[in-house]
């Protein structure tokens, strides 16, 4: 579990499940970061990490082998309401979401802590407004999770 301490709104986030979009946030073109399974391995002794894709570029599972999570593969149409009802499965108010596209704006407004990234792929204005901060890269974004200080210094009123 990370706990961020909300000064101003007398709130504590307590985030168990971090849900991360793949491609455009994790990846771009369908190949991981450069940094970021290591963040990810890291972010997993305290939370349970989830990774959702449409599977757009193909080979995801082997992108992310050798991370602990939980892939979750989307099919069909509507990932926007996959994406959400996967984040209101696992419990909402103890998750965090990172993505960057329309499909993840639902996920980021029900999530407790929406972060949106702005990348390579850039973002949806939508769901850059449904977001609760923004940040210029996904490295950027597994790091707040890890200095939880950063959070609180961002979201305090």
């Amino acid at each position: 579990m990370v706990t961020v301490h909300i000064p101003g709104k007398d709130e504590t986030l307590e985030i168990d499940h971090l849900v991360l979009d793949f491609n455009g946030t994790l990846a771009v073109d369908g190949r991981i970061k450069p940094g970021v399974a290591d963040l990810l391995k890291e972010l997993a002794r305290n939370l349970r990490v989830h990774i959702v894709s449409a599977g757009t570029f193909g080979g995801v599972d082997n992108e992310v082998q050798g991370i602990p999570c939980v892939l979750k593969i989307l099919s069909g149409a509507d990932q926007t309401g996959q994406k959400a009802r996967y984040v209101e499965e696992l419990g909402a108010e103890h998750s965090a979401c990172i993505g960057n596209g329309r499909n993840d704006l639902a996920m980021l407004e029900k999530a407790k802590l929406g972060i949106v990234v702005i990348q390579e792929e850039g973002a949806a204005t939508a769901s850059l407004l449904a977001a609760d901060v923004v940040c210029r890269d996904v490295v950027s974004a597994l790091q707040l999770l890890l200095q939880p200080l950063r959070l609180t210094a961002t979201l305090r009123t």
